[in-house]
Parts: C-alpha cells; sequence; structure tokens
C-alpha cells in the first residue's frame, strides 16, 4: 500500500516515467544510481511497477499498460482488454447505461465499461486492489464515470444499476480454484445477486461444468487468439438455457442449436480442429455439421470430412498419412520427407510433444504437423499440414 501511495507523488510518477523502459538485466546498475538521488523504497517501488507494467503490456496493450498502476495479482487475474473491449459492447446493445462492477480488481472491466460510455461503480474490499483501481481511472481520463468503493460486495446495494457484473476471486494460496462455492465470493451468491438485477454477466472459469450452469442463464465462452480465456453466464438477455462460443478477434459467434453428438466417420481427406471456445461450450456437433464431417472418435474433438470448407470455428488441415502409433515408423517417415520442424498436436494421447520430437529428432527444409490421436479408440498418428 506504502508502494502504490509513493508512485502517485509527483516524484513517483517522474520516477515512473524515467524507469520505464529499464532492462531487467540492467535493473541492479539502474537502482544503484537511482538511489543517489531518490528514497531506496521509492526506487524498489518504482523498478518493481515498471516490471509490472512491462507485464501486463500482452493484456492491456503497451499506451494503457505504461500508465496504469498494477499489483502482482492484478495482471495476473486482470481480463484482457480484448475481452473485456467486448463483454462490455455487449453490456451496451443490451441498453445498459450502468453498471455496478463487483470485485474490480485493479479495474480493467470498468474500464472497458466507461470507454464504452456506461457509468460504472467499482467494488473491491482489497484496499490495495481498490487504490490501484482509482489510479487507473484517474490515469486514463475515466474518473468521471468510474466510481471506486472501497467495501466488501455482499454488502453493497446495486439497487438503481441497469446491470451488474460479477468476476469473483478464483485463486486462493494454493492456486486456481476449480470449485465454484469456494470463489469468493461463492458462486451460488452471485447468481441470486444476478437475478435480482435487470441484467448481469458473471465471469467464470471455462473450465465450469455444463450442469453447474443455472437455468436462468446464457453461457458464453471466449477465446481471444485461439486461447480460451473465460465463461461468462448472462442473465436478462433474453435467451435463458442457451449456449454460445465467440471467437475473438471479430467477434465471431457460434450460438448453439442442440444438436446430437455427431458420428464417427472414417479418416478423410481434412482434419478440423475446433476452437477452444466451441469445444468448451460443447458445439462441436455444429461445426461437424458446418463442414460436413463426423468425429475420428466418439471421445475425440476431431473432426474429419472430405471437403474443405474454411469455418472461423475450426482450423482444417490436410492430412497426408495415417500411422498406427509408432515412433520408428514415424521418424523414417519424416526423414523421408525431410521435415526438420514438427508441430505435435494431441488429443487422447499421453505422449507430450517435447518427448516425441526428441525422439523422432526431425532434420531438413520441410515443415509438418503431426496429430497423437486415437481414431475409432485406436491410437493413431495423423501427419499433415494447414489446409491452403
Amino acid at each position: 500500500m506504502n508502494d502504490l501511495a509513493l508512485l502517485l507523488t509527483p516524484e513517483g510518477r517522474a520516477l515512473l516515467d524515467e524507469v520505464r523502459d529499464t532492462d531487467p538485466a540492467r535493473e541492479l546498475a539502474v537502482a544503484t544510481r537511482l538511489r543517489r538521488e531518490h528514497p531506496a523504497d521509492l526506487v524498489s517501488a518504482a523498478l518493481g511497477q515498471a516490471r509490472l507494467r512491462q507485464r501486463a503490456a500482452a493484456k492491456f496493450g503497451a499506451g494503457d499498460a505504461g500508465r496504469m498502476f498494477f499489483t502482482p495479482n492484478g495482471v495476473e487475474q486482470s481480463t484482457r482488454a480484448s475481452v473485456a473491449a467486448y463483454r462490455a459492447a455487449r453490456m451496451k446493445d443490451l441498453g445498459v447505461t450502468s453498471v455496478a462492477d463487483l470485485c474490480c480488481g485493479i479495474g480493467g472491466d470498468a474500464i472497458a465499461l466507461a470507454r464504452a460510455g456506461i457509468r460504472v461503480l467499482a467494488v473491491d474490499r482489497d484496499p490495495l486492489t481498490a487504490t490501484a483501481a482509482r489510479a487507473n481511472a484517474e490515469a486514463l481520463g475515466l474518473a468521471e464515470l468510474i466510481e471506486v468503493r472501497e467495501a466488501d460486495v455482499t454488502e453493497v446495494s446495486t439497487q438503481g444499476y441497469d446491470a451488474v457484473f460479477v468476476d469473483p476471486a478464483r485463486r486462493g494460496g494454493r492456486g486456481r480454484i476449480f470449485d465454484p462455492e469456494a470463489y469468493s465470493p461463492p458462486l451460488s451468491w452471485a447468481v441470486q445477486t444476478a437475478l435480482g438485477a435487470p441484467r448481469a454477466a458473471l465471469k467464470i472459469a471455462p473450465g465450469i461444468p455444463h450442469e453447474a450452469v443455472p437455468a436462468e442463464a446464457e453461457a458464453e465462452w471466449i477465446s481471444d487468439g485461439g486461447d480460451v480465456k473465460e465463461a461468462v453466464l448472462w442473465f436478462g438477455t433474453g435467451a435463458p438455457g442457451t449456449v454460445r462460443a465467440t471467437l475473438l478477434p471479430g467477434p465471431r459467434t457460434l450460438p448453439g442449436r442442440g444438436l446430437p453428438d455427431p458420428e464417427v466417420r472414417p479418416v478423410g481427406r481434412y482434419l478440423y480442429e475446433p476452437d477452444g471456445a466451441v469445444i468448451r461450450a460443447h458445439l462441436v456437433a455444429e461445426v461437424a455439421e458446418e463442414v460436413g464431417g463426423g468425429l475420428l472418435d466418439a471421445t475425440i474433438a476431431y473432426v474429419t470430412a472430405d471437403a474443405l470448407r474454411p469455418t472461423p470455428y475450426a482450423t482444417a488441415y490436410e492430412i497426408t498419412d495415417r500411422l498406427p502409433f509408432n515412433v520408428k515408423r514415424l521418424k523414417a517417415l519424416l526423414r523421408e520427407r525431410e521435415v526438420g520442424v514438427l508441430t505435435v498436436k494431441k488429443r487422447g494421447s499421453a505422449v507430450e510433444p517435447e518427448e516425441l520430437r526428441r525422439k523422432v529428432k526431425p532434420q531438413g527444409p520441410h515443415s509438418a504437423t503431426v496429430f497423437l490421436t486415437r481414431v475409432a479408440g485406436a491410437p493413431t498418428m495423423l501427419l499433415g499440414h494447414p489446409a491452403r
């Protein structure tokens, strides 16, 4: 708390500008020089904040990250700016003009909401986190739209707000928390709060079991650049019980249509690897129908088809070879094809990609992708390349 207070002073802000681009390898030399003119604790705080800003650039962009204030947990747990902006835009489209952002953290979601023109009450019970959120609203010129309140979210009234957004803490002293009732606050409290608001969005871990999704909610799984980032439970959208997968950038949204599981079929010329959000949302059947394909195996989320039908919801590969799982045969084939760059993908296999690369020792000017999977229950290797 004292470190952040020091950095918010004029001397602290000036020092932050000075150490902005400090190479971690030169920190000791820079610190030694700066301590001749500044207090040691201020120098340490500035260099620590510079490291956090450098880490945060991947989530917030260099421009915003270079002006914001972070805590270690805030960098780790905050929403990626692209995801927060998408969610804020959806709130705007729903007619929301004010949001109670509960468990606001350092303010990443509040910033996105305010930039969409939405008035925000941002609440967090941790004094340091609330201070960072307030400083970030001011640093980005959004203080008029964001009110930051240090309080227990369970004691805050959300009356008078168009919507509630809740991002419960999903990490504890031992790492990630997988039981929704062990979130802080618990998911059941968040759901009851959502049901009492005109509209609401609850950010949850993407691994939540589908049976834990309340019947009143619309469930959306979101990926960014192919990486699954979160699931959101939406209330008040007029679509309870529905499921969707949204891919960023875009956005491109695949709605669920309640299709039955695709049939298992022989390996075709093409393999489609569905986006992680599609898999988490249990919408592989929708992708299989779109590309006219079926599954390689009833338990594996790989789709195979004879025709190439590009889709934003899956990456297509042209399959050139099918082998039973046999490292020696794969090594011989790669040597014959002069493959030096090997991408290893797996589903339903215990083999680690790096272990396989060490064993086959790829060499040569060409590249290939090998899928370690099961075909109708049998361990199989499929060799191919991205479809063109």
